[in-house]
């Protein structure tokens, strides 16, 4: 093992465990890092650009210029926001086949699948968000907005993909095996393999909620300042309504995911759940940690974990001494999942209350929020659904821990061996953040720009010219 790698672990308080090859650290870290970047830009190639089609086709169907400025504006931002998403999400395909030639080595035929149909939907989002944003003031106003909603379902189609790709990670299928060695693949079962529905909606719905939230914030903002013109309240009203709807949906889909954890993915719900014996009448389990064994610190709700689990408090639930020890995960691993699934739910549940907030003044006023405290609370919703996504891949991706394919390869096993990730990982992270910096430098300008044009001083697509300034009189005065 290298000196940086037994540093850190001692640092951190980790066993130096000699099974571990020391590119094992580095490549998680990489992996965690890159994949917590590119997951941020997701929802707003799926959700923002069906934000930008509600508006587009509001404009278009009330003659509402507002609503038409609002989505070619939004159309430009999410033209920058694909690039970037364009960028990192290049750097993680590469990191597949660099970190983990265990995985694409002895799985790839199935795992590649997936990515194979989402580097399709990749170029169709590609080519047609080019013939989208070239399409204002030059194509005839419903073509160019069916231009647009190709771009939505390629997005859609893309995430699925990678979804697809994920969900097998944690149920694979559709492969025959053959001393270890892939000799069959029936595509069908890989794409749609057991998990690949309800991570699919759940990461879809997750995606409106972000990107909602986050865009309706930045009007929230602009209206607590003053802003209150048309062109704010629909810049907020369309994509909170929009992430409204869908966290309901989303608590729903989450408490079925739940159970198919329950019955799956037990050593992950263990974890969940904090539970490291199997028994029944099973408590939830509210913060704390696991020390030597036992809980300590976190506040029990007696039989709830076994009435979540099954709907009865003597549903038996498996503990993490019901994993064979070879592969059962570590304490550290137990604590990092169980505190982002508390983090995620209670994240979860804040926006869930902003929405019900929201309904209830929708429904007894008819009209855009405007109280300052409803405000200052949508101002930071974004922050918050950020919160709650990262969270939720962390459940995800470390909840799988020490597997990589749950049942078939181990992390340790997949990780490359040869050479020192360090300066790669270091590379990476100058990449990530010039792409970040040039980003927000373009965004910062964007709006620099629209504020000084004004929100309705400016032609709109599809409309009339603004009306030219007046003439100077002959003589130079004022024309009195």
């Amino acid at each position: 093992m290298t000196p940086s790698y037994l540093a850190f672990r001692a640092l951190s308080g980790l066993p130096a465990a000699a099974a571990e090859p020391s590119q094992l650290l580095p490549a998680r870290v990489q992996m965690a890092f890159t994949l917590g970047f590119h997951i941020v830009l997701v929802p707003f190639g799926v959700a923002f650009t069906f934000m930008m089609l509600l508006a587009h086709r509001r404009g278009l169907r009330h003659g509402d210029d507002q609503a038409l400025l609002l989505a070619r504006r939004w159309s430009k931002v999410a033209a920058v926001l694909f690039a970037v998403g364009a960028v990192s999400g290049t750097v993680l395909t590469f990191e597949l086949g660099v970190l983990w030639p265990g995985l694409m080595g002895r799985y790839g035929a199935a795992f590649g699948f997936p990515f194979a149909i989402e580097g399709l939907f990749f170029f169709l989002e590609a080519i047609f968000m080019a013939i989208y944003i070239y399409g204002w003031d030059r194509l005839p106003p419903w073509p160019h907005f069916w231009t647009g909603a190709v771009v939505t379902l390629a997005s859609v189609g893309g995430t699925a993909s990678v979804v697809a790709a994920n969900g097998w990670m944690n149920q694979p299928g559709g492969i025959v095996l053959r001393a270890g060695r892939i000799v069959d693949v029936a595509p069908a079962k890989v794409f749609f393999n057991g998990a690949f529905w309800w991570e699919t909606v759940h990461m879809l719905l997750a995606a409106y909620i972000v990107a909602g939230f986050t865009v309706a914030g930045v009007y929230a903002s602009g209206m607590l300042k003053g802003r209150r013109d048309p062109y704010h309240r629909l810049g907020f009203l369309i994509p909170f309504t929009t992430a409204a709807i869908a966290m309901p949906l989303q608590f729903v889909v989450g408490d079925f995911i739940a159970r198919e954890v329950f019955e799956k993915e037990p050593a992950k719900f263990a974890a969940l759940e904090l539970l490291p014996t199997t028994g029944d009448h099973v408590a939830e389990t509210l913060g704390g940690i696991l020390v030597d064994g036992q809980v300590r610190y976190g506040i029990p709700l007696p039989n709830v974990g076994s009435v979540l689990a099954g709907f009865t408090p003597s549903t038996r639930i498996k503990g993490t001494d019901a994993i064979p020890p070879a592969v059962r995960p570590d304490e550290g691993v137990v604590n990092v999942v169980h505190l982002a699934f508390d983090i995620m739910v209670g994240t979860a549940t804040l926006l869930l209350l902003l929405s019900a907030w929201f309904a209830w003044l929708w429904w007894r006023r008819r009209t855009v929020p405007a109280g300052r405290w409803f405000l200052r609370c949508a101002t930071v919703a974004g922050l918050v659904a950020l919160v709650c996504l990262e969270s939720g891949w962390v459940v995800t991706e470390v909840g799988r821990q020490p597997w990589t394919v749950v049942g078939l390869l181990l992390t340790r096993d997949a990780v490359t061996t040869t050479g020192d990730l360090w300066p790669f990982l270091g590379a990476a992270l100058a990449i990530y953040a010039g792409v970040a910096i040039g980003a927000g430098y373009a965004l910062r300008a964007m709006h620099r720009r629209w504020r000084a044009e004004g929100d309705a001083a400016v032609s709109v697509p599809y409309g009339p010219p603004p009306a030219p300034s007046p003439a100077p009189s002959a003589t130079g005065g004022d024309g009195a």
